[in-house]
């Protein structure tokens, strides 16, 4: 207290302008650590048992036309699945067993917490055209997809990134969502409060978790999964493969040589 009576109007004038500036550091240190979080808060969704199934239905799987199929298929309580005559499967036809049930109860956890992932970076037009980074995006109604949109990982190969539709997912015929920087399939999760549809020709990437019920028109790809929590799974010559996560290899240690140097 004695130092602060005895200081001089210049000292103060120079202690209040540090005072003001670290106020000012301060803030913009709580905004960025903000900012941090939010991209920090998408998690992988935890699909349990329902993670080796590419389609997994709750009211029967239907398919025409020539699909081809990498991962396990299942749908309960209605287990009936047509269309198998031509399909290619590259897994277990579970049907309506206890794998598949089992399954069921997974997805209805995984769809919880997909749903309740946040803080949330809404979602106001469609997003074709755009280059999001990881993390929560949410729509309370629709989903739209025309044209491409790109998910970068900024290199970080297990950045998530979570989209939340509060009714439908809806993509344009040769639409498409291109992964890059590191991006994978297996972190990108599409939660839809009732049915997806998936177009013509579209080259899709990451797990639907829907409601209700998921269409894949003509000719549409995926790297992920068709998660129908309560509908149907309706495929029309398609190709869908079941994604895996890959990391980045590990630059071996340099070892010494076995070798003495030679002498000069």
């Amino acid at each position: 207290m004695k130092s602060s009576t005895y200081a001089t109007p210049g000292s103060r004038l120079r202690l209040s302008a540090l005072a003001v500036a670290a106020a000012l550091v301060a803030s913009a240190g709580g905004l960025l650590a903000t900012s941090g979080n939010a991209q920090a808060a998408a998690v992988a969704v935890p699909l349990g048992t329902a993670g080796s199934f590419v389609i997994l239905g709750g009211a029967g799987i239907t398919n025409t036309g020539p699909t081809v199929l990498t991962g396990d298929i299942g749908s309960f309580p209605n287990p009936a699945i047509s269309g198998t005559g031509t399909m290619t499967i590259t897994g277990t036809n579970h049907a309506g067993d206890a794998v598949t049930q089992e399954a069921k109860k997974d997805l209805v956890t995984a769809y919880n917490v997909a749903a309740g992932e946040s803080p949330r970076t809404p979602i106001t037009d469609d997003l074709g055209g755009k280059t999001l980074t990881q993390g929560v995006y949410n729509s309370a109604s629709s989903i739209g997809l025309t044209g491409a949109l790109t998910l970068d990982a900024e290199g970080d190969a297990g950045a998530v990134f979570v989209f939340q539709a509060g009714s439908t997912l809806t993509t344009a015929s040769s639409s498409s969502v291109v992964l890059t920087n590191g991006a994978q399939a297996c972190n990108v999760f599409w939660q839809v409060g009732s049915s997806a549809t998936i177009g013509t020709a579209t080259q899709f990437r990451g797990t639907v978790l829907a409601l209700a019920s998921i269409t894949m028109n003509t000719g549409a790809t995926a790297v992920g999964r068709m998660l129908a929590r309560n509908g149907s799974v309706t495929l029309d010559t398609n190709t869908l493969t079941k994604p895996t996560c890959t990391t980045p290899p590990t630059t071996p240690p340099t070892t010494p040589p076995t070798a003495p140097p030679t002498a000069p």
